[in-house]
């Protein structure tokens, strides 16, 4: 299959993109919350599962398990860097392929569920998206969306100040870099219209909280030293804080430093995350 810099979506996906460290250590991060998630789902073995948007493919192994030992999981992503991280992750019941969820290599009616998580908020027409998800599921068969919200809901609960200045920081970065306003950082408050909108039905929500406190473990820890204090605010937000709150931010970010936010006793990170499930 041809992919081409045309596939670019809202934040600027294209096969080129390469965000595979990010996205292993979300997966390692929220991995608890994520297979409680893919239980309640109740699948069955002989099941055939499709990961769209299946990035670094942690969730390929979470999802045989989940079907095994009949069961067969089909992973694919956009990225090419994601495409060969997946790859690791290859058995005899799970292939990976490299593609663009809205077009892609795959039969109609083949698939028992599509597991699609934080990746139809990246679609220009999500709506779309899910159509053309929902065409490749079987008579009676269910497209799960995950959706981790863009902005945490809480990372400095003993500075409510600070906490609302950087997330204003946050969407005035995201509109200026990638032109997406509210609306798009709330995606996961419209993840159950999206269903409804492409047709689904019998559709169902579920939003957990994805929660941390001191002492947090070491994958948290390096998600949150690498993906949001280093990654998601660093040097980017200059421009949109204050002297002052920048400067307070980078003692709280600063894993050297003896004012570091993921040590402080009382360290306290809440982000939510919403699985809507809607039948074809």
């Amino acid at each position: 299959m041809a992919i081409t810099s045309s596939s670019a979506g809202l934040l600027g996906d294209t096969p080129a993109r390469d965000y595979a460290h990010k996205l292993q250590l979300f997966n390692s991060f929220a991995e608890r919350e994520l297979r409680q998630l893919i239980e309640g789902l109740e699948l069955r073995p002989a099941m055939r599962v499709l990961d769209a948007g299946c990035g670094t493919g942690e969730a390929l192994s979470w999802l045989r398990d989940a079907v095994a030992p009949r069961g067969a999981v089909v992973g694919i992503d956009l990225a090419t860097a994601h495409v060969r991280v997946a790859r690791r992750h290859e058995s005899p019941q799970v292939q990976v392929l490299q593609g663009d969820i809205l077009n892609t290599p795959l039969p109609p009616a083949s698939f028992d569920l599509v597991w699609c998580v934080n990746t139809i908020n990246h679609l220009r027409d999500p709506v779309a998206g899910v159509k053309s998800l929902a065409t490749l599921l079987r008579p009676g068969g269910r497209v799960a969306l995950g959706q981790s919200a863009l902005l945490p809901e809480m990372f400095f609960a003993w500075d409510s100040g600070l906490e609302r200045a950087v997330s204003d920081a946050l969407r005035r970065y995201y509109l200026d870099r990638y032109h997406i306003g509210d609306q798009d950082l709330n995606s996961v408050r419209a993840v159950l219209g999206l269903l409804r909108s492409a047709g689904l039905r019998n559709t169902v929500v579920r939003t957990i909280v994805i929660e941390r406190f001191a002492p947090v473990d070491a994958a948290s820890r390096d998600y949150l030293v690498e993906a949001i204090f280093r990654g998601t605010w660093g040097d980017r937000l200059l421009p949109y804080l204050s002297a002052d709150n920048y400067a307070k931010l980078r003692c709280l970010c600063d894993p050297q430093g003896s004012g570091f936010a993921v040590t402080r006793p009382d360290f306290h990170f809440l982000q939510s995350f919403t699985l809507t499930v809607g039948e074809a």
